[in-house]
This record gives structure tokens, sequence and C-alpha cells, in this order.
């Protein structure tokens, strides 16, 4: 910490004595408490709104004495069937007003919920359950079967929302399909946990105790658990009140697009924006024709989205106007990548009364940490913002291991209250990712300019982004290998103004073997989550690499979009 407040410069942040950018918003209050969990910290802040949840599709609505009585009464039932502090508890689902229900329940026991993608396969899956030996799953009729298949033994609450289908779906018609070990439903457990308030064994939740196991695959390689404690998302839900000063607007509604089995969702839409009393209508599964209407028939003020669906906007402005009353509608949230200037005026020009707001953050920042709270700021093109209350960062030399100023482009390293405990046992990760000091090398080349705005160079980090979704080439390639006409391959981003990156593959053949781009593309899209299948080969004679071997994927990037 700097000693000296006068040290630090007003107009950028930085810090020269310590080489460290201090964030200019108003720091953020943590409870003092020692002994607190984060349902119980969202749970007694006041709400002004009496709408916690609307689903879009059916309507149906949960109101917060709802919200609140469910989640301590499936809390009493979790309890009552042995389910203690440090067990971890799965999630596979859709966004479902039922989703938080579970999270904040599973919480407030100080058990851990894991989440995991429902386009995932079987075997994606089985990876998760092997690392987090959940003790219990909570999924959909749907889904239940690709459980079961990824872990058989494993006891299954099925979630059933209104317009879910019959839990008999999940056994399904296929006899050799492994059967689901399902136990109960939602539904039951909520309306019998009254009977096991009694039972409920109540343990010391301390803000420092795991709360989430989400899984990021980091700055490189196979996806790890991401550990954050109660603190993290305390100090989330504290940045979010913070970000939009929703506590003293009230009456706000937030349409839930993006997925809450993210770190995204699962921060802002599954906790964060509870604490607000905003009212948050859910969408099941992303579709622009649902989400427009969505946001006339319910009146949503918030609507949060990725770059690519903000460039629709743009360009299909006149038609969505003419269709759909957008008229309630005060902000768009876009993240994953900067807009560019002709895009932030360009929405702005078609869409006056609505204001861009940015945000910058990581699985393992709990979110946010860094973002555009104004129109203002986000015309400050091609920057993802400020840095977060109570954020700090430096700006690492990649070679040198030298903290830079001002201008200096590096490695940035974020340090504070949200930051991860680390990753789910894997020692070795998470002393590559986070230092003694609590300081998390995120893996992007960045800079701050003069008055304190962080603009993202590149990524020192091969992660490919494919609609937001995080995409791991490490794990195609070893997928690639084992093709048996494959002797080597490469896998890197190629840019796309759909969807930012889509996976594309340098595939060097076996000495005479005959091997098509539609056979490779065929082979990893059976094997994997559509998000993450290959879209384009092309095939060379070998893959080159450095003398140590790594692959040098600048090249291969270089030579894929020379002739762009």
């Amino acid at each position: 910490m700097a000693t000296n407040p006068l040290e630090i410069d007003r107009r950028s942040g930085f810090c020269r004595p310590n080489s460290t950018f201090y964030s200019k918003r108003k720091p953020i209050p943590l409870p003092p408490n020692p002994s607190l969990d984060v349902t119980t910290f969202i749970s007694s802040h006041s709400h002004r709104g009496s709408t916690a949840f609307v689903d879009a599709s059916s309507g149906l609505h949960i109101s917060f004495p709802e919200l609140w009585r469910s989640v301590e009464s499936l809390a009493s039932r979790l309890s009552a069937t042995g389910i203690r502090k440090g067990d971890v508890v799965l999630l596979l689902s859709p966004n479902s007003i039922s989703f938080p229900v579970v999270c904040l329940a599973v919480m407030s026991l100080g058990a851990v919920i894991t989440t995991t993608n429902p386009l995932n396969t079987a075997s994606e899956i089985a990876k998760q359950i092997a690392d987090s030996k959940p003790v219990l799953a909570f999924t959909t009729p749907d889904l239940a079967p690709k459980l079961a298949a990824a872990a058989s033994g494993l006891p299954l609450v099925l979630i059933e929302d209104a317009a879910s289908p019959s839990s008999s779906r999940a056994d399904g018609n296929n006899r050799s399909a492994p059967k689901a070990k399902i136990i109960t439903t939602l539904r039951e457990m909520i309306a019998n946990g009254p009977e096991a308030s009694g039972s409920r064994v109540r343990q010391r939740v301390d803000q420092n105790d795991t709360a989430t196991l989400l899984y990021s695959s980091g700055t490189t390689g196979a996806s790890k658990g991401v550990v954050s404690s109660h603190r993290n998302l305390i100090a989330m839900v504290q940045t979010v009140l913070n970000r939009f000063n929703l506590e003293e607007e009230g009456g706000h509604r937030f349409l839930c697009t993006v997925p809450m089995f993210h770190i995204y969702g699962l921060a802002a839409f599954a906790t964060g924006l509870l604490a607000a009393g905003a009212t948050i209508v859910v969408l099941s599964k992303f579709d622009l024709h649902e989400m427009f209407a969505s946001i006339a028939k319910y009146r949503a003020t918030y609507l949060p989205l990725v770059p690519p669906i903000l460039v629709a906007m743009v360009n299909n402005a006149d038609q969505i106007r003419a269709r759909y009353d957008l008229s309630s509608l005060h902000s768009v949230l876009s993240g994953g990548a900067p807009l560019s200037r002709e895009v932030i005026e360009g929405f702005v020009e078609r869409y006056p009364a609505v204001r861009i707001l940015q945000g910058y953050g990581l699985t393992e920042s709990a979110g946010v940490g860094a973002s555009t709270d104004s129109l203002e700021e986000s015309r400050r093109y091609g920057t993802a913002g400020l840095l977060s209350p109570s954020m700090e960062a430096r700006i690492v030399d990649p070679d040198s291991g030298a903290a830079l100023g001002v201008n200096r482009t590096g490695e940035l390293w974020l340090r504070g209250p949200t930051i991860m405990k680390g990753y789910f046992s894997n020692a070795e990760a998470t002393a590559s990712t986070l230092d003694s000091e609590g300081w998390l090398r995120t893996g992007d080349l960045c800079y701050f300019d003069d008055d304190g705005f962080i603009f993202v160079v590149d990524r020192l980090k091969e992660l490919i982004k494919y609609k937001g979704y995080q995409v791991p080439p490490a794990e195609l390639e070893a997928l690639l290998l084992t093709h048996p006409d494959v002797a080597d391959a490469a896998v890197i981003p190629f840019p796309d103004k759909e969807v930012g990156q889509f996976p594309m593959a340098y595939v060097a053949r076996k000495a005479g073997r005959e091997l098509s781009e539609t056979a490779v593309m065929d082979f990893v899209a059976r094997q994997v989550a559509p998000y993450k299948r290959i879209r384009r080969v092309a095939f060379i004679a070998s893959i080159p690499k450095n003398p140590s071997g790594k692959i040098l994927r600048k090249d291969l990037i270089k030579l894929a979009t020379s002739k762009l």
C-alpha cells in the first residue's frame, strides 16, 4: 500500500514509490464481522423492490419474501439430508428463477457451489466432477441423462420450473443410457423444508470460507477450479451496488441474458443485484427476438450483452425500433471486448436515450475488475475503464519483471478484495498465477493512460474468446492429437466480426494419410461443446515451435490473417 496518499497521482492513480496504480473510485465498505456468509449479507439489505425474479417466457415470478423463504427452506432440507460446510454441490442448469435459490441456499450452509455449462459434453462434465467431487447435484429433466452419463452414482435433485418437462424424461427411452439417480425434486425440497428447520445444523461460516468453485481456463491450459470466498463475493456485491447506484435509484429491471453458470451471471444476477432490490427478468436461453420482446413486455431498464449483439443492434436499428418498444431501456452493459469508436457512436446516434457501460473482468477476479460507469467514460474509445473500487493494479514487463508506469505496456496484475483464493487442488497453477502478496497475473497486455483508464492491447494468455466463452487451445490440440491421421496440431484464434474469435486448427497430417477439413471439424465437434468447435482448418507440413517445443502461435496467427 502507498504510505502517503499525496504520493498517488490524482489524475492517473499511479504511485511512483511502489509502482502501483490505485482505483480512483470511492472505496467499497466491507462488513467487519468475520462470521458472515454472502447469502446472509445480501438478505440483510433493505429491498425497495417487490419482485425479485421473473421468468421471461412464462411470466412466473417470485417476490423477495418468497425468495428468502425458499432459500431458507431449501437450506434446511439440505442440512437435514447431511449437506455440511465444505461439501461441494454441483448445479447443471440453464438460466432459471430457481438457479439463484439453489446457489444462495448452498452457500448459506457454508457448502460450496460449483456450476458447469449445459452445453458441455458428458466427458467434459465428468472431468469437472472428478476434480471437484460434489456430493449432490441439481439439474433439469433434460440434462439429467447427460449428468448420469458423466457420473452415474451422483445423487440428483431435479429442477422443475413451470415450463420444465416432466421428470419422466430424465430416464429417457434409451435403455442402454445410464440411469439417473434421482432422489427428489427442488419443489419437494422447498415444500418440505420448513419441516426440517428444527434439524438444520448451524455451522459458523466465515468470510474467508469458500463459497464458489467456478471453472476457468485461467491464463493457459486445462480448465481449473477458481476458489472464491464469501468475502470475494460480498466485495463484488458492493462493487455492483456502487457501480449502478441502484439502492438510491430503485425500481430497475435487469434482463438476464448472460449465463448464470458464468461468473458474470452468478455475481450479478444470482447475487449482487438482489441486494439492491432490482427485478431480474430471466431468459432461459438467448434469443434475439425474445430479448427485445422481453424488454418491451417487462419494461427492462438495463440490458447486458456482448459486443456482437450490440453491433447487430446498430446495424439493424431501424427494424428493431419499428418492431419493438425499447423506450424503457436505460443502459446497455457490454463486456468481453472493448467497443470501437464507430460502434459506440453508431449506437448513441441510433439509441440516444440509452447509455453504454463497459466492463473488464475474469473469473479469478469474481467479475468486474475495471469498468466504464458512464457514457462519457465509454467514449474514451478502446478503454476497458477505470479500476473497480478498492482495486489495485500493476503493469509488469513480462520479460524483466519490472513494474512500469503510465503509458507503458506490460502484463496487468490486479489485487483487491474480489481476487480469488487460488485454484482448487492445484498449487502449481495457483503459484504461477497468484503471488505471495496477492497479485493476480491476468495474462493480458495492457497500459494505463494519463487519466487512469486501462487499455487492453493483447493477451499473453492463449485463450480464444468465442462469444464471450473461453476456449483453451491446448484442450483442442490434445483432442486433435488423438486422431489416427494427425501427426501434430496447433489451434489459434481467428478473428470474426460476428463472434469475436473462433478456433482455427493448423494440422500436420501423418505421412501418406488423407484427411479433409470437414473430417477434422467433424471429429472435434462430436466431442466438445458447440462453442469449442473448430470452424476453420489449414494443413501444414509441420507446426512451427521454438527450441523448447512451444508452439509459435503468433507466427500462425500472422499466417492465418495475412490474406484478410
